[in-house]
């Protein structure tokens, strides 16, 4: 969600605002608008020993391939002293909650089911990992997925015991890894920063870190996001492609629901859905959270029909395709606009629902 304006001073009365928003708006499950956040993933440099934030222009200076980092660079819409990313430079220890008191404070701001989000392990394992920094601590990537895994399935271990309804694990590197593969110009800031096996390698590895962080977790939905980017309203600098190579890896992850993207023309067609086991959830991105105009109703109810045809009406939640902010001082989206997609959404549902009755 795009910062409130008391975000800075007062950050408990900012994402009471965001839930007020949420349930203003009708949404079934509210998630703290991420308030307390600087980004989705950087954040957690401040809760993990063993991480320094480095600006992308600083970590210009440590990555192999100059030439290629200064490329992806040059194409971002962004500024590159404002972005920071976590870097390993010591051992990785949990020093205080990733996500556990915010949600407490979420649980006791709301009777609506809650939800919560963290940065998924391939995203923390490949954007973390930086050779001439962290390889003292973990000389490989693998070997410091190992930390990450712990890391976060403490953290999941946690939020299930406080009563977590729904969390979240964002892996939005997935499709560039798909879609362009180690040689190829990145649009994603962390995704140039540690890949060097081929696109099924890397794609295995993260199908196993979410399993292993996720196992025997029994209970409490969990999902997996996967985006094209979200930093930038100009469509021409984020990824677009179907999501047709990542189904049978999908298809291998122990998750509810798969939370994905379908609100733009750079998503593609459904038809990458119809393989996908039956078994899944899935969150359907039908509002673009870019976007000044609000999608009308017709438009959204006949986007989640189309899904509806292909795999029945049961396990469809409505979603914007991501957040309306990334990153705190960057908002994609306004507070108002932000409502008026969220009110669409809940109008749609209860349409659909009238529509398609589950017993």
């Amino acid at each position: 969600m795009p910062r409130f304006p008391g975000a800075r001073a007062a950050p408990d009365d900012a994402v009471r605002a965001a839930i007020a928003l949420q349930e203003a708006a009708g949404v079934d499950i509210v998630s703290d608008g991420e308030q307390r956040r600087d980004n989705f993933y950087s954040f957690i440099a401040g809760r993990v020993n063993g991480l320094r934030l480095l600006t992308l222009s600083e970590l210009l200076d440590h990555v192999d391939d100059k030439a290629a980092f200064e490329r992806l660079l040059d194409a971002l819409d962004v500024p590159a002293f404002a972005i920071k990313n976590p870097v390993v430079v010591g051992p990785i220890e949990r020093r205080e909650p990733l996500a556990l008191d915010d949600f407490r404070f979420l649980r006791a701001s709301t009777t609506r089911a809650t939800k919560v989000c963290l940065p998924g392990p391939y995203l923390l394992t490949r954007s973390m990992w930086v050779k001439s920094l962290s390889a003292a601590f973990y000389p490989t990537k693998e070997a410091m997925g190992d930390a990450v895994v712990a890391l976060l399935r403490e953290e999941a271990l946690a939020l299930h015991a406080a009563g977590c309804d729904f969390l979240q694990f964002d892996e939005p590197v997935l499709t560039e890894v798909a879609m362009t593969g180690p040689q190829s110009t990145h649009s994603f800031m962390c995704a140039a920063l540690s890949e060097k096996s081929s696109p099924a390698e890397e794609l295995s590895f993260a199908v196993s870190l979410i399993n292993r962080v996720v196992a025997g977790i029994e209970g409490m939905r969990i999902g997996l996001h996967v985006c094209r980017g979200n930093w930038s309203r100009d469509d021409g600098v984020l990824l677009a492609g179907t999501y047709d190579a990542l189904i049978p890896y999908f298809a291998q992850m122990h998750v509810t629901q798969l939370v994905l993207e379908y609100a733009t023309s750079r998503a593609g067609s459904l038809a990458a859905l119809a393989s996908l086991p039956a078994h899944f959830e899935i969150g359907f991105g039908c509002c673009d959270p870019r976007t000044d105009g609000v999608e009308s109703l017709a438009q959204v109810v006949d986007r989640v029909e189309e899904l509806v045809r292909m795999r029945g009406p049961a396990g469809i939640f409505l979603n914007p395709d991501c957040g309306f902010g990334t990153f705190a001082d960057r908002p994609v989206s306004t507070i108002s606009t932000a409502l008026a997609k969220l009110r669409r959404l809940t109008d749609a549902a209860d349409v659909l629902r009238l529509r398609y009755p589950l017993t």
